[in-house]
């Protein structure tokens, strides 16, 4: 494959020089320097462990869109007291899958902090998890 590129003329001229340096030919000193960019990105990302992933996914889980739509309306409708009683226990129904979901996020959480031997304020903050939403 073939790519041309357009440099400034300042970094073509650092490329020679690292090039003669190294005692390469221009265009194998770039080859050469970019594999060794792609080597050192792919080790550098991060490699999860089927159970972290796991209890990612676990974190991540919850309501539908449409279920929050519904929870929210319904939180609407028992503020301004309108809530039915189906619609009442509709609202109870959402809530209790609601608090669920949290008690099986914590628990991935705190299993995930012993996995990564961390606090879970540090893992929560890692993961960009504001507390309120799981205290």
């Amino acid at each position: 494959m073939t790519i041309t590129i357009e440099l400034a003329p300042e970094l073509e001229r650092q490329l020679r020089d690292e090039a003669a340096k190294e005692g390469l030919d221009t265009g194998e000193y770039i080859v050469y320097t970019l594999e060794e960019r792609l080597r050192h990105t792919r080790q550098a990302a991060p490699r999860l462990s089927s159970a972290e992933t796991e209890l990612l996914q676990q974190i991540n889980l919850g309501l539908s869109q449409e279920d929050w739509q519904r929870y929210h309306t319904l939180i609407a409708k028992r503020r301004a007291e309108t809530l039915t009683p189906d619609e009442h226990a509709a609202l109870i129904a959402l809530s209790d899958q609601i608090e669920e979901a949290n008690v099986r996020r914590i628990q991935a959480l705190v299993e995930l902090t012993r996995l990564r031997q961390t606090s879970l304020e540090a893992l929560m903050q890692e993961l960009g998890l504001p507390a309120s939403a799981y205290v």
